[in-house]
């Protein structure tokens, strides 16, 4: 098979200013994505997807290509990844370049790892027929929460029948937003990867940071901190 790694990184963040290159102990937040990629050996293409020539020239010093610039459309707030996607694979096949998968990488999960990847193809190649999509054990159960009223009253909050002990509970799980590989020709005609043939590679929670937040980059720089305290690395 032939892989391609996209690791879209576009300029306007909203909540976080330049969120997608901010340095996280030292280095810039994509920088993370690109590099597990390298070290996976999994990528006939590695190349990052953004709109800004300064995003560029990083993603390339890191060892990522950028044979060319996303589209306003495509960096605008109201698009999603899955637009960014199908601009990427009708630019390459334009230049005749195709691809059976590719394995979406977000640059805000800087914790997935190389060997995260290779078991997640793995994974791919034993049972998938669409796509991999990567979760984590949800840190809360679902069944404790609620909506609450403009006054605040906790009437009905919670069901009598889920006031059980947590280690009661079937373990729930939550999409981590690290790695989603995908088959192409299968994705081409329908972008709902979440049916029959897709299957989910399960992360552990401390590889499973996603960063929207300053909480979410103090989170990752204490995980950072675990992996080189357990010996692992990208």
């Amino acid at each position: 098979m032939k892989n391609i790694a996209i690791i879209p990184a576009r300029s306007g963040s909203k909540g976080l200013k330049d969120k997608n290159i901010r340095l996280l102990n030292g280095k810039p937040l994509f920088a993370y994505s690109i590099e597990a990629a390298v070290k996976s050996g999994m990528f006939d293409e590695i190349m990052v997807s953004t709109d800004s020539e300064k995003y560029a020239e990083l993603a390339m010093e890191y060892g990522a290509k950028v044979p060319f610039f996303r589209s306003e459309e495509t960096s605008s707030d109201s698009a999603s990844s899955w637009d960014a996607v199908n601009e990427v694979l009708s630019k390459y096949e334009a230049c005749g370049r195709v691809f059976d998968t590719f394995c979406l990488l977000q640059p805000t999960s800087p914790l997935r790892s190389a060997e995260d990847i290779r078991s997640a193809y793995s994974l791919f190649n034993k049972q998938a027929d669409f796509a991999v999509v990567s979760v984590c054990e949800a840190e809360h159960s679902p069944l404790w929460c609620g909506h609450l009223s403009e006054s605040c009253e906790l009437v009905g909050f919670i069901r009598d029948q889920d006031t059980q002990q947590r280690q009661c509970y079937e373990a729930f799980y939550r999409i981590n937003g690290a790695i989603y590989i995908v088959n192409i020709a299968k994705f081409q005609y329908d972008t709902n990867i979440y049916q029959a043939g897709s299957y989910a590679y399960i992360m552990p929670q401390y590889r499973s940071v996603d960063i929207d937040t300053e909480m979410d980059f103090f989170l990752a720089e204490c995980f950072l901190a675990y992996q080189r305290i357990r010996g692992e690395g990208q």
